[in-house]
């Protein structure tokens, strides 16, 4: 009886479609199957479903359960774990949103085998974030990274974000380190969504580019070791194809920093190193630097 009960919503996937429109979508077609507070949503898909999926169940009537069943390398280790759920504002990374746990995260490797080359390598850089700002040894296994040893990879980048989570779920503090490669990389990620004339980037393209020009911060305000910094650039580009970052482009990208979900009090707040494993949180960082950083990439 349970199974005949089951009713499919199908969304466009993309980015693009992780919005309000959608989520109201989502909602009509759940009330028109005549949901109620008692059912129960199952997301099945990338980032952009666990996230709006996550949303629509916890808006809906107040707060259904959930559960996440992430396809994609990205997801798996890092938007269906968490219990951060939200949309985008326009072209604004993850403006509308709430914190709230699935009942359950089911995660089958199986699903990766469905993943065009591209997919597969953007979910790399959560990886990659994980082992820099908390277990070393997990940065140094992606350098030798090999496809059938991902499920090592997989496991232990999730047990990363589960103890940081844990410790402060709604990002007061610790929590705020998982964002490492974000604060830029989401608005270079967002500088490609609302272009017309650039392809978009995948998340893990952007937030590769994001801890590089960090890193590089890190180096100027922190100290962070400049062999450590190429160690960091090597490897990314190693995994990760070059963009070629026009100058032209850079204010266009500072104006999106304006609107990070993590600013406060107007100042925009970096995650930087000291080294490996070791880091400061909610950094302010000149717009020169910035830009400098942008440059060195593009280097």
């Amino acid at each position: 009886n349970t199974l005949l009960s089951i009713k499919i919503i199908e969304i466009e996937s993309g980015e693009i479609h992780k919005n309000l429109k959608t989520c109201v979508s989502v909602w009509n077609s759940i009330t028109d199957f005549g949901g109620d507070r008692k059912s129960l949503l199952i997301t099945l898909g990338g980032g952009v479903i666990t996230d709006l999926g996550g949303f629509v169940a916890s808006c809906f009537k107040r707060g259904i359960d959930f559960i996440n069943i992430p396809t994609t390398l990205l997801s798996m280790v890092d938007a269906s774990v968490g219990g951060k759920t939200g949309v985008d504002l326009g072209v604004l990374k993850n403006q509308i949103g709430l914190f709230a746990n699935p009942q359950m995260v089911i995660i089958d490797d199986v699903y990766l085998d469905t993943l065009a080359a591209r997919e597969l390598t953007s979910g790399m850089a959560e990886i990659i974030k994980h082992g820099l700002i908390y277990d070393t040894k997990l940065f140094n296994q992606v350098k030798e990274f090999k496809k059938q040893y991902i499920n090592n990879l997989i496991y232990r980048s999730i047990e990363i974000k589960n103890e940081v989570v844990l410790q402060d779920p709604k990002e007061k503090s610790l929590r705020k380190i998982l964002n490492y490669g974000h604060t830029l990389g989401h608005a270079i990620e967002s500088f490609y969504l609302e272009s017309d004339e650039k392809e978009n980037l995948t998340h893990g393209e952007a937030i590769s580019i994001g801890m590089i020009c960090e890193s590089y911060i890190s180096n100027k305000l922190l100290n962070f070791s400049t062999n450590k910094v190429t160690e960091i650039k090597e490897t990314i580009l190693s995994i990760f194809p070059k963009i070629t970052l026009q100058e032209s482009d850079f204010l266009a990208i500072l104006d999106l920093l304006k609107h990070d979900k993590k600013n406060l009090s107007g100042n925009v707040n970096f995650v930087l190193l000291y080294d490996f494993e070791d880091y400061k949180i909610d950094c302010k960082v000149s717009q020169e630097l910035i830009i400098e950083s942008l440059i060195y990439y593009n280097s």
